[in-house]
């Protein structure tokens, strides 16, 4: 692999957490606007539009690439599409957890705790394929689990965080963590585009079940157009493809270290969008996070 091909891989990767990054405050400006029916938008609404508009936005690419390729590109088999969707339902629930947790808790608090994918990936892996995790993970955990006691302010705040933001942030994450599981291991042999659509209409699903339980009032429809294009490109169509482009051009571990930005971003998004108020101590601890997620795949990419 040439250089010029790992620093592309590097700008695709980066590209798609920064977009990553920016959605949670996107999100957060979408709470406090008004809408239509007059009343605020709703998490049922965010989700709803953000995953209508992402599906149609996949099926336009699918198919621009279909006419492109015509039929060198391999359909996805009945089987893949059953696993993809069922993947992709916790796509859905990830989205919904992480948009509850912010109405609740600050942007910058709510990345952190969706971070907590580090650990429990490695306690998933450790679960289901019955092997110890190696020391570098282990040392990586353990700076994790410091840095979120920084980046979230546990020990120096005297405001008590809204426990219910904390749990919906944990749940997320927890979802998230089993949307890369089956999303690294299920049909891996068709295009990302056929990958990404069949995994949205699964999270579709359970957005749409989302929705007809919790709406309320009557549904403001200018969300479509108002924020959910911005949701849609920022969430579920260009980081997907651009990470999918990306990674196999950096290799898992270099990628899984520039893909960290995430972080940093949308604490920065919060700061300068939302006068969210971020001080020092929650700055090294989110140093502290991206140091662990470096130290956790130096050694993937030694193996490279």
């Amino acid at each position: 692999m040439t250089k010029n091909n790992v620093l592309k891989g590097v700008f695709l990767v980066g590209l798609g957490a920064t977009s990553y990054g920016m959605l949670a405050t996107f999100v957060k400006m979408a709470y406090n606007e008004i809408g239509i029916s007059g009343n605020p938008y709703t998490p049922a609404e965010v989700t709803t539009s953000q995953f209508a508009l992402g599906i149609l936005a996949i099926l336009i690419i699918n198919a621009f690439q279909k006419g492109k390729k015509g039929n060198s590109v391999l359909k996805a088999s009945g089987k893949n599409i059953k696993q993809l969707i069922l993947a992709g339902t916790s796509t859905g629930l990830t989205s919904i957890f992480y948009y509850l947790a912010v109405k609740y808790i600050p942007v910058s608090i709510g990345i952190v705790l969706l971070m907590q994918t580090v650990w429990m990936g490695v306690l998933l892996e450790m679960i289901l394929e019955k092997k110890r995790p190696s020391t570098q993970k282990i040392v990586s955990v353990v700076i994790v689990l410091i840095g979120t006691a920084l980046a979230t302010n546990l020990i120096q705040s005297k405001v008590q965080l809204d426990w219910h933001g904390i749990v919906l942030g944990l749940l997320a994450a927890a979802s998230f963590t089993t949307t890369m599981f089956t999303a690294n291991r299920v049909a891996l042999g068709i295009s990302s585009a056929q990958r990404s659509l069949y995994m949205l209409l699964g999270g579709a699903v359970i957005v749409s079940i989302f929705a007809m339980v919790t709406q309320t009032t009557p549904f403001n429809f200018d969300i479509f157009y108002k924020w959910g294009i911005l949701l849609a490109l920022f969430g579920t169509v260009i980081p997907p493809m651009l990470m999918n482009t990306g990674f196999p051009l950096t290799g898992i571990g270099l990628g899984s270290i520039v893909s960290a930005l995430e972080l940093p971003v949308s604490v920065m998004m919060a700061y300068f969008l939302l006068n969210e108020n971020v001080n020092a101590v929650q700055w090294f601890g989110i140093v502290l996070i991206i140091m662990a997620i470096i130290i956790m795949n130096l050694n993937f990419k030694t193996k490279s």
